[in-house]
């Protein structure tokens, strides 16, 4: 848990108040991986944020008998949205994807409110999707491509095309997009010194070279804007 982002520590810190009598700031430091300095800074961070911290002197912190993060509420539509996209998630063709959201989906149900989660329960019964009903699994590097790409980590992959030409292309991931029932992999390639689209389910083999790169200074709908200039390059064509 080191170099945990203090937004989330802090919130953190008070979760570890909220379980124990009394928690020292050795062991808030040891948890975090952070120095007992940090740990001050925090408490008082909190204390200012009007979280009722009490320090007792030579044994540690407590909180106010009584308070408490209050959990995220959902109302029933909210918890039927989330109920919906789970089923339509479950279709996916990525197997991370499923697993991921399947993890996630669990711990948001937890707080749903009593009638919410047996009202859930039978909704889930009442949905279905006829995407993909064979279940087919095509991919299972979707969500490790996601974080390629906010963390700009530089990617090794094998690669087959769908005319069997086996190439390892070093690349750039910077942004993903779905068609046709299949997730696709936009990136520099560094082979072809330009960017090229991959498809998920031709990816063989994906290596992490622990190195980053510069971020690209294009947002996704510049990137859709060049790629249809490529293609239409007269202004009566029409774009269909």
């Amino acid at each position: 848990m080191s170099n945990k982002p203090r937004i989330s520590r802090l919130t953190a810190i008070i979760t570890q108040l909220q379980s124990k009598k009394i928690v020292t700031a050795t062991y808030l430091a040891e948890k975090f991986g952070v120095s007992v300095r940090t740990i001050y800074r925090d408490i008082r961070t909190l204390e200012d944020s009007g979280v009722p911290v009490f320090t007792e002197e030579g044994k540690g912190y407590s909180l106010m008998e009584g308070y408490y993060l209050p959990p995220v509420m959902f109302t029933e539509e909210e918890a039927n949205a989330l109920i919906t996209a789970a089923h339509l998630i479950f279709k996916n063709k990525d197997q991370s994807l499923v697993e991921n959201y399947g993890s996630a989906i669990t711990k948001i149900k937890s707080v749903f409110r009593k009638n919410q989660q047996e009202k859930s329960e039978l909704l889930e019964q009442r949905i279905d999707f006829r995407y993909n009903p064979e279940k087919n699994i095509t991919s299972t590097n979707l969500i490790k491509l996601q974080t390629a790409i906010t963390d700009f980590s530089l990617l090794e992959i094998e690669y087959m095309s769908l005319e069997e030409k086996f190439t390892k292309r070093i690349v750039e991931p910077f942004a993903l997009y779905s068609t046709n029932e299949n997730w696709l992999l936009i990136a520099n390639c560094r082979l072809r010194n330009d960017f090229r689209v991959f498809r998920l389910d031709q990816i063989q083999k994906i290596t992490d070279l622990n190195e980053k790169f510069s971020p690209h200074k294009m947002t996704l709908q510049e990137y859709f804007e060049i790629c249809r200039a490529k293609f239409y390059k007269t202004s009566d064509t029409p774009l269909t």
